[in-house]
């Protein structure tokens, strides 16, 4: 399948921190809040259970937005109207800004593709997180989290509207723990490596709280 993806990135007057993702969205939401795809709310103020269209990321410093479906424009009106962005009340300047449209690949494919996460993954949900604390082993471990992976695959492929027609296979490498803070809340993350038999867009997010920048993939180099 393939999908039309925009990718604006832009600098700030200073060196932007992961957790600024979250601050982003929520400035960039308020100042589109007619655009429901933007931060993700239906009309009534309920949460849009969906793969989300549009996602912000802070990769080594830089914001990184991507844009697909519904947010093809809005990302081009953020591209061509953002001078300025206000983080915690701080007035930050733009000095850079570069969009990119492209189009990509999502779906099975033959052979594995390797994958790194640039920002946490956040694969445990409560109910999970209980049973992940409870088993011993490092190897059951590991498939319980490989099992995790391709239940996010099949999630996000389905609002997509693409139909998965064979099994996904996934192994995960060298995956590190994180403790992290999601709404005052403390979340376990992981960091490191997967390989599995699909394809997904470089710096499209799986797992929880992808529009905040969570999850974010990109094909390993080697």
């Amino acid at each position: 399948m393939k999908i039309r993806v925009v990718k604006l990135t832009f600098e700030s007057s200073r060196l932007l921190r992961t957790s600024d993702a979250k601050k982003i969205r929520g400035y960039l939401g308020n100042l589109f809040w007619d655009n429901r795809y933007v931060h993700q709310h239906n009309k009534d103020g309920t949460l849009m259970y969906r793969y989300p269209c549009v996602q912000y990321k802070v990769i080594d410093g830089s914001c990184v937005l991507i844009g697909f479906r519904e947010a093809l424009k809005i990302v081009k009106k953020t591209f061509h109207e953002l001078k300025s962005i206000n983080i915690d009340g701080q007035w930050e300047e733009i000095p850079a800004m570069a969009l990119e449209g492209y189009e990509a690949s999502f779906g099975l494919v033959k052979e594995r593709i390797c994958y790194t996460f640039l920002t946490p993954w956040l694969a445990l949900n409560e109910k999970n997180y209980e049973k992940y604390q409870r088993i011993g082993s490092r190897a059951h471990r590991e498939k319980l989290l490989e099992d995790i992976l391709v239940g996010n695959i099949l999630s996000m492929s389905k609002s997509l509207g693409y139909t998965v027609t064979e099994p996904i296979k996934a192994k995960t490498f060298d995956l590190r723990e994180f403790q992290i803070r999601l709404k005052d809340v403390p979340m376990l993350g992981f960091l490191g490596r997967f390989s599995v038999n699909f394809e997904i867009p470089d710096y499209w997010g799986i797992g929880k709280s992808v529009s905040r920048g969570f999850g974010t993939v990109k094909k390993c180099s080697s």
